[in-house]
C-alpha cells in the first residue's frame, strides 16, 4: 500500500504539469531564455566596474575608462531591465491565462453538473487556492531554467579567475539544492493541510451564516462562535506550519549563501594584502580579478536561492492541482440538455411518466407513475429524504434517468427536448437565494423588460416591495435581508409567474412557515392554478397537499 502511495505522487505530479505547465510551455521557454539572457549580461557589468576601479587604482588617466564603462554598465543594465521587464509580461499573462481557463472549467462543470463538493469548498477553491498557480508559473520554471545555466557560468568564470574561490563555490553551491529538497518534501505536505483547513473553514462559515437565525433563535450564538474559533486556530496553526518551513529553509539557505559569499572576500582581501600567495593561476590576484569575483559570488548563489524560495510556489501549486484532479474524478450527474435558452415545446402541458428511477447521491430514487395535464395541482408527499426534490429535478429535466422514460407533451424528456420543456417551467426552490442585483431585475429573469406589478399581485406581495426602502431597486442580499421567510417564498412565486411559465414546479414552498403565512402561501398557488397554470408541489405539510387534486406518494 505504501508503495503504491509513493509511486502516485510522482504520477500526480506529470498529471499536474501536463494539466499547467504543458499549455503555457512556449511562453515558459521563451521567459527562460529572456531571463538567461539578463542574467550573462551582469558579468559584463561586473567586469566593467572591475576595470575602471583596478585602473583608478593603477594611476591611469580614468576619463576614457569612465566614460566606456559608465556606457557599457548603463546599455546592460538598460537592455536587463528591457528583458525583465519582457518576460514579466509574458509570465504573467500565461499564468492569468491558465487561472482564467481553470476557473472557468470548474464554475461551468459546477454549475452544470455538480458533485459533493460543498458551494463554500468551491469558492474557496476558485477564490483563494486557483490564484497560488500564479507564483508557480512565474516563479519556479523561470528559476529552474536559471539554475541549469548561470550557477555553471559563473563557476567557469570564479575558475578562470582563482581555483580556490571556484573550489568554494562548488563546494557551498551544491548544499543549496540538498537543503531545498529535503525541506520541499515537508513544505509540500503542509500547503496541502493548509488548502484542507482553508476549505473546510469556509464551508462552516457558509453553513453557520445559512442557519445564522435558527442559532440566535436556539441561542447557540456562543456555541457557534466558539466553534468557529476553533477552526480558525486550526488554520492559524497549519499556515505557521507552512510559514514556519519556509523561513526555516530561507534561513539555512541564506546562511549557506552568506557562507560562501564570505569565504570568497575572506580569500580576495587576504590575497591583496599578501598574506595569501596561492589560489590564481601563475600570478598573484590583481586588484580587477578580485573585485570581479567579489561581484560575481553572490550572483553565483542568487539562482538558487531563487529556486529555493519558488520551490514553495512549486508545492503549493501541486496542492491546488491535487484537489482540482480530485473535483475531476469526483462523481457528479449532469442536466438534461444544454442550458441554452431554447425555443419552448409547443402544445398543452402534460407529463407521464414510466417506471422512472433516478441516481442522487449513489441512491437510486423511484419516481411514482402518473399522468399530469394543464390546469391540474398535484403534490408530492413523503417524509424528509425519500426523494421528493429529486422528482422534481427529474420533472425539470435536471437530473437524467437511470430507469424508464418520462413523456412530456407527447415527447421523450430527452438531450433535444430538455431545453425547449424547461422554457415552459419555472422552479421554486426550497431555500431563496437573492444574487447582489436589484430587485427588479432578480424578478425578470428574461430581462425583457416587463412590469412585475401583475406577477407580484398575483403573488400576494405587493406590499413586502411597497415597504421596503427602494421598492423594486432594493438589493436584499442573498440570505434575503428585509424580508421574512414567507415574504421571500411569495417573491419567488411572483418571481416564477412573471418568466410566463404554464408549469410551476415548488419545493416544499411552505417549510418553516407559521400557520397564518402557510395559508397566504396555499392561498396564492390556488391563484396561481385558476390563471391557468399547472402546478407540482414537493411537500410533506398536509395542509398544502390537500389543497392540490392530487397526491402522489414517494418513496413507497
Amino acid at each position: 500500500m505504501q508503495d503504491e502511495e509513493v509511486a502516485a505522487v510522482p504520477n500526480c505530479r506529470v498529471r499536474a504539469k501536463a494539466r499547467i505547465i504543458a499549455p503555457v510551455q512556449r511562453e515558459l521557454r521563451l521567459a527562460g531564455w529572456l531571463s538567461l539572457a539578463a542574467g550573462i549580461l551582469w558579468p559584463i557589468q561586473a567586469g566593467a566596474i572591475a576595470w575602471v576601479v583596478s585602473g583608478w587604482a593603477a594611476g591611469v588617466p580614468a576619463t576614457d575608462q569612465i566614460w566606456t564603462a559608465a556606457a557599457v554598465f548603463i546599455l546592460c543594465a538598460v537592455l536587463r531591465a528591457s528583458l525583465e521587464h519582457r518576460l514579466g509580461a509574458l509570465l504573467h499573462q500565461a499564468a492569468d491565462r491558465t487561472i482564467e481557463r481553470e476557473r472557468s472549467i470548474l464554475i461551468s462543470r459546477e454549475a452544470r453538473a455538480p458533485g459533493q463538493a460543498g458551494s463554500a469548498s468551491i469558492a474557496s477553491l476558485v477564490v483563494q487556492k486557483l490564484p497560488l498557480l500564479q507564483p508557480w508559473i512565474t516563479r519556479y520554471h523561470v528559476a529552474m531554467v536559471r539554475v541549469s545555466v548561470l550557477p555553471f557560468l559563473f563557476l567557469l568564470l570564479a575558475f578562470s579567475q582563482s581555483w580556490v574561490v571556484g573550489l568554494t563555490l562548488l563546494v557551498a553551491g551544491p548544499l543549496i539544492p540538498v537543503f531545498m529538497a529535503l525541506v520541499g518534501m515537508a513544505a509540500e505536505d503542509a500547503s496541502r493541510r493548509q488548502m484542507d483547513e482553508i476549505g473546510t473553514m469556509n464551508e462552516m462559515l457558509m453553513e453557520r451564516l445559512s442557519a445564522m437565525l435558527d442559532i440566535r433563535l436556539l441561542g447557540g450564538v456562543d456555541r457557534a462562535a466558539a466553534d468557529f474559533s476553533d477552526r480558525a486556530e486550526s488554520l492559524r496553526k497549519k499556515t505557521m506550519a507552512v510559514l514556519r518551513i519556509a523561513f526555516l529553509s530561507s534561513t539555512v539557505l541564506e546562511l549557506v549563501s552568506a557562507l560562501g559569499v564570505a569565504m570568497v572576500a575572506v580569500f580576495v582581501g587576504f590575497t591583496l594584502l599578501g598574506e595569501i600567495n596561492f589560489g590564481s593561476w601563475g600570478h598573484p590576484l590583481t586588484l580587477g580579478q578580485g573585485l570581479f569575483l567579489l561581484l560575481i559570488a553572490p550572483e553565483f548563489f542568487q539562482p538558487l536561492r531563487e529556486l529555493a524560495a519558488a520551490w514553495h510556489d512549486r508545492a503549493a501549486g501541486f496542492a491546488v492541482v491535487a484537489e482540482l484532479d480530485a473535483l475531476d474524478a469526483a462523481d457528479r450527474v449532469a442536466f438534461v440538455g444544454t442550458g441554452l435558452p431554447a425555443t419552448p415545446v409547443a402544445g398543452a402541458i402534460c407529463i407521464k411518466t414510466q417506471d422512472v428511477v433516478v441516481l442522487r447521491a449513489d441512491r437510486q430514487v423511484r419516481v411514482p407513475d402518473f399522468e399530469f395535464a394543464v390546469g391540474e395541482t398535484l403534490a408530492l408527499m413523503g417524509p424528509s429524504g425519500s426523494g421528493k426534490s429529486s422528482v422534481l429535478a427529474a420533472l425539470a429535466g435536471l437530473l437524467p434517468l437511470h430507469e424508464g422514460r418520462i413523456i412530456v407533451n407527447n415527447c421523450p424528456l430527452d438531450a433535444d427536448t430538455a431545453d425547449p420543456w424547461r422554457a415552459r417551467i419555472a422552479m421554486i426552490p426550497q431555500r431563496p437565494h437573492f444574487p447582489d442585483v436589484t430587485l427588479r431585475y432578480w424578478l425578470d429573469t428574461g430581462q425583457r423588460g416587463a412590469d412585475p406589478w401583475h406577477a407580484l399581485r398575483l403573488a400576494d406581495a405587493t406590499e413586502i416591495v411597497e415597504r421596503l426602502p427602494h421598492g423594486l431597486e432594493t438589493r436584499l442580499g442573498e440570505t434575503g435581508g428585509g424580508v421574512s421567510g414567507g415574504e421571500a417564498r411569495r417573491l419567488l412565486i411572483a418571481r416564477a409567474l412573471h418568466t410566463g411559465a404554464d408549469l410551476i414546479l415548488a419545493d416544499e414552498p411552505t417549510a418553516d412557515l407559521d400557520s397564518e403565512t402557510a395559508a397566504r402561501i396555499i392561498a396564492t398557488l390556488k391563484k396561481m392554478q385558476r390563471d391557468g397554470r399547472a402546478i407540482i408541489v414537493a411537500t410533506h405539510d398536509p395542509k398544502l397537499a390537500s389543497a392540490m387534486d392530487r397526491i402522489v406518494e414517494v418513496g413507497q
